[in-house]
């Protein structure tokens, strides 16, 4: 998730992701509805990218209904049944950390669903390090408005500059290959342009999976929607040099140098400084002039800003 504030924050290389991909990995933590809730933190802290949002505690979140397991699956979402004033500190939503910090991992995210393409909304899956942006970002979930496309983006301190890796990548690179560019605002981006990559697309053939993987050498995420999983995927056996060319590849970087400690997050935020910056240049200013005025009187708007998750693997 793109920043704006630094506070608790949107050859030989081949061969060594080679050796590492091709090798068994053992998972490490499973994170589903027998013990989501004990493993996430609920961060009830203001919005570091300036949304127009507040993030409830854990007691409000319950009893407000959007933080809760609906059988086998976990359910956090917004706020979509109360009109506010655009004045006042934004609409309610949920916020998540995960208590475990990792260092070169195989993340795997079994979605059922994500926050639907709305105007005005801003969710991410993401990880970050401390101290950001030294210890770095991949935002591997990320749109705002009513895009259906994912975007996958580094954020850094300077000095990680990255090219595609030898792996090749379905993604589209845009904007700046130096990761640390803007003090690490800017962030170097892929975009998955796989029309079902995030959104109510994504939504609509029943959710899918991301596999973000991370080591010295390369940060790779791949997508698959639901039926297009592949099988050591879903028999926990996972191993990367199965899977072809990922949706984003990321390399010519030391990693291990400008990602360390990563914190899994999830977040949705409103307007703030991607999707209210970019509002008047969206369809979504037809609606409304104001992207605060919008989200503050159309609750309905976001029925379907929530997620739903089925897990997080985590394999080393």
């Amino acid at each position: 998730m793109l920043l704006v504030s630094p506070i608790l924050r949107h050859g030989t290389a081949s061969m060594v992701f080679f050796a590492v991909a091709s090798r068994a990995y053992t998972l490490v933590n499973n994170f589903n509805s027998a013990n989501w809730m004990s493993s996430f933190q609920v961060q009830s802290i203001p919005d570091p990218t300036g949304g127009f949002v507040t993030y409830l505690t854990q007691a409000e979140a319950e009893a407000d209904g959007l933080y809760k397991v609906e059988g086998n699956q976990v359910y956090f979402g917004v706020d979509s049944t109360h009109v506010i004033s655009p004045t006042g500190p934004g609409r309610n939503s949920v916020r998540l950390q995960s208590n475990a910090a990792y260092n070169n991992a195989l993340i795997i995210g079994d979605f059922a669903h994500m926050p639907g393409s709305d105007c005005g909304i801003w969710p991410a899956f993401w990880v970050v390090g401390p101290n950001w942006p030294s210890g770095g970002e991949i935002d591997i979930i990320e749109g705002v408005n009513i895009g259906v496309q994912d975007q996958m983006t580094l954020h850094t301190s300077l000095g990680c500059t990255v090219k595609v890796g030898t792996q090749g990548q379905t993604g589209t690179s845009t904007g700046d290959p130096n990761c640390g560019d803007g003090g690490g605002y800017n962030g170097c981006a892929v975009v998955d342009y796989v029309g079902t990559s995030y959104g109510t697309a994504f939504n609509s053939v029943g959710g899918g999976v991301y596999a973000t993987l991370w080591n010295a050498s390369v940060i790779e995420i791949w997508y698959w929607a639901r039926g297009q999983v592949p099988a050591d995927v879903t028999a926990g056996t996972p191993n990367p040099a199965n899977w072809g060319s990922p949706a984003a590849d990321f390399s010519g970087c030391l990693f291990d140098t400008y990602f360390k400690n990563m914190n899994i997050i999830f977040d949705t935020t409103f307007c703030g400084s991607w999707a209210g910056a970019v509002w008047a240049q969206s369809y979504c200013a037809t609606v409304d002039a104001s992207c605060t005025d919008y989200v503050a009187r159309n609750p309905q708007a976001y029925a379907d800003g929530y997620w739903l998750v089925n897990s997080v693997k985590v394999y080393q």
